[in-house]
């Protein structure tokens, strides 16, 4: 395994304005207190609306994030002093108890750009515990919302069409639903492949982070940059980061048979080419294949990517709108792809 955070504790006493990695007071809320406290300031973050970076936390971005209604997303880790991440050989970030992974969504035309709500996966020593805060009209503190909202959200896409939507504030069934592997909580966004430290932080520690220049082939391109690689695997990295957290092996959607991973699911019948439907439901729109090669138009995976309706729309949680642009890339991979292959 691969050591990362190993000196974040003294790097960042200079980086993003902390103070300190962590605050002792703040690690007994994180792993010995309540829960589920009502409000997000009982942590003692310091985080407002106005000013929602955490104390003592540093930044990442993903090379492709999850789509969720065209919001913008700030992601920062707390990971207490003294203790470190480590990265295992198929990928997978080990965060160590007392870790906190905050992600505030909000849109820059809503509310002044001010987030709407702000998840913590937070690492117990029982488990990782996922917990969802709406902020509080006056922007002073956000307010446990064990069983989900919908919150009326007004934005443009990047194409400037407007949308008015109830934007859906999962509830703690559905965080499971998404964050499950082998029916255990655990982070999905933050992948190796996947993960980018705050430029602040980077050169500080990116020699820790990546143990050889190979390494950094093996991640996951953005999607929507044209240079950054080819249309499949730009497609293939879209599927990975929205879709295969369930489409794997060990998700919850594993009964399909349908498994869309970077690096682990071959591009065969698994992989949705080809593959006929199982579990798809009326998903399928009486089409025949996940993925017809060289017709996107008669390819269910596309049917449900384009679609709203709450019978069909995948995924099935976390977004009310269509990712047009999303779905014009997997169009593409698919329109590529000849006919009878992949």
């Amino acid at each position: 395994m691969k050591r990362i955070f190993a000196a974040l504790a003294a790097a960042l006493c200079c980086v993003s304005g902390a103070a300190t990695m962590s605050d002792p007071t703040v690690d007994q809320a994180v792993i010995e207190g309540e829960a589920t406290p009502q409000k997000l300031s009982a942590f003692g973050f310091g985080m407002t609306a106005d000013a929602y970076r955490p104390i003592a936390a540093f930044g990442y971005k993903l090379h492709t994030p999850l789509f969720s209604d065209y919001a913008d997303k700030q992601r920062f880790v707390y990971i207490p002093e003294g203790r470190e991440a480590r990265v295992a050989a198929g990928g997978t970030i080990e965060f160590p108890v007392g870790t906190v992974l905050f992600k505030s969504f909000g849109w820059a035309d809503h509310n002044g750009g001010k987030p709407v709500e702000t998840r913590l996966l937070i690492h117990r020593a029982s488990g990782w515990v996922a917990l969802p805060y709406i902020w509080d009209a006056d922007g002073k503190d956000a307010t446990l919302a064990l069983g989900g909202r919908r919150v009326p959200v007004s934005f443009k896409s990047p194409d400037g069409e407007a949308h008015s939507i109830r934007y859906a504030v999962p509830n703690k069934n559905q965080c499971k639903e998404c964050h499950s592997k082998n029916g255990v909580i655990e982070p999905i966004g933050p992948k190796a492949q996947n993960f980018i430290l705050d430029p602040a932080t980077t050169s500080q520690v990116r020699d820790r982070y990546f143990e050889t220049p190979a390494a950094l082939k093996r991640t996951i391109p953005h999607w929507d940059d044209l240079k950054s690689r080819s249309v499949a695997d730009r497609a293939r990295a879209y599927l990975d980061v929205n879709c295969a957290h369930c489409h794997n092996p060990a998700g919850s959607a594993s009964n399909s048979g349908l498994f869309l991973r970077w690096t682990d699911d071959p591009t065969g019948v698994n992989y949705g080419i080809g593959k006929r439907p199982t579990a798809a439901g009326r998903g399928s729109g009486g089409m025949d294949f996940a993925i017809a090669p060289g017709d996107p138009a008669h390819s269910f995976m596309i049917y449900r990517l384009e679609s709203t309706d709450p019978g069909i729309a995948m995924p099935e949680v976390g977004r009310s709108t269509v990712h047009k642009e999303g779905a014009a890339l997997l169009r593409q991979w698919i329109a590529e792809m000849p006919k009878g292959g992949g």
